[in-house]
């Protein structure tokens, strides 16, 4: 444990000059400059004592190994996401000249730190090719807990299908973000002795690097949100398209919602659309598994991808089939069956996903 600062108040009564040390005293402990992520915590919280200890607690883990409490709450940091239990910031180590993911999560939002610690040390120990890999975990004294992950500049798996970027309509760059997404939640569920739900599976947590090679982030998150906050991001997930219609509280999530959500993933990266979408001429949303659903019935599977797709080429430079394509389609929609007993495990996932990329 480290300790920030040290703070020590010479008080003599009808003093003057006590004023004015505690006044320069004051002074110095502000910085001037840009905002950073300390003072983002420092002007929101009360100072509130943490397990009767008032103490700074930094656990570092793989490529963690060089921070310093410092590093972290004195990274001026960038404001790139929110949500109900928490900030996302893209931050620099000024010490190390690095970009950094910061996740800032609310005090309020989490359970006490003597079950937040043992989640932090195992999410902390989990290492995939396809994982976003958590560094290190910090807890000040005001309640505040930022997790630290790298920075990924190429954006989520969300943008670049928004975005209409060329790439996401090559064949060759669905498979591998598919096949990508699937082994990471694999290692979650079954390389484990005890398995790991994510959770809050969606494309806009899917990071990407500049060779397309998908990494999940936001795993188990859940794990240390109290009741209400879980169920806040329960809630959001519904209402963008995510979750699992047997899913009504968050302690419920099970492999089988985690795969429910992965088939929503994978329409999404096959036709380009949200999960809710809505068309020019009509004034309600339409929910995309239902809409594939009725495509499938009514013959009209090419109306819901990319006609470039067919024109891209393989690694192996071998033109799509629409075979392939509607095979793709058909696992997405086993997963995202209605009956969690229908759904396909995750090891049949990957293994029919690396058969259609083939």
């Amino acid at each position: 444990m480290e300790h920030k600062h040290m703070l020590i108040l010479i008080i003599v009564p009808s003093s003057v000059t006590a004023i004015i040390i505690l006044l320069v005293m004051i002074y110095c402990c502000r910085r001037k400059g840009g905002e950073t992520v300390s003072r983002d915590i420092e002007a929101s919280f009360e100072v509130k004592e943490r397990d009767g200890v008032e103490k700074d607690l930094l656990i570092k883990f793989k490529d963690g190994e060089d921070l310093t409490v410092y590093d972290i709450l004195d990274a001026p940091g960038e404001v790139i996401g929110k949500s109900s239990y928490g900030t996302l910031y893209r931050a620099t180590l000024l010490s190390i000249d690095r970009l950094t993911l910061l996740r800032f999560l609310r005090p309020a939002c989490t359970v006490t730190m003597k079950e937040v610690v043992p989640v932090m040390e195992l999410l902390g120990s989990l290492r995939h090719q396809n994982l976003v890999p958590l560094c290190a975990f910090y807890a000040g004294p005001r309640g505040e807990k930022l997790m630290v992950h790298p920075f990924y500049r190429h954006g989520t798996l969300a943008q670049l299908i928004r975005d209409g970027n060329g790439e996401a309509h090559k064949w060759h760059i669905i498979c591998r973000i598919s096949i990508g997404i699937a082994q990471g939640l694999d290692y979650l569920h079954t390389d484990l002795e005890i398995p790991i739900i994510h959770g809050n599976l969606k494309s806009s947590n899917i990071l990407l690097d500049r060779h397309f090679r998908p990494y999940v982030s936001d795993f188990g998150l859940h794990l240390v949100l109290n009741p209400t906050a879980g169920q806040e991001m329960l809630e959001a997930s519904a209402a963008q398209g995510y979750k699992a219609p047997e899913l009504i509280k968050m302690k419920e999530v099970s492999e089988e919602t985690d795969i429910y959500s992965l088939g929503i993933i994978l329409l999404e990266l096959l036709t380009g659309k949200e999960p809710f979408y809505r068309k020019a001429n009509l004034d309600k949303d339409i929910y995309l598994p239902n809409a594939v659903q009725s495509a499938i019935l009514d013959h009209r599977v090419m109306d819901f991808y990319h006609p470039k797709i067919l024109l891209s080429q393989n690694d192996e430079q071998r033109t799509v089939s629409e075979d392939h394509i509607y095979e793709f389609l058909q696992l997405a929609m086993a997963c995202c069956s209605p009956s969690p007993a229908l759904r396909p495990t995750i090891k049949q996932v990957v293994s029919k996903l690396e058969e259609i990329g083939r």
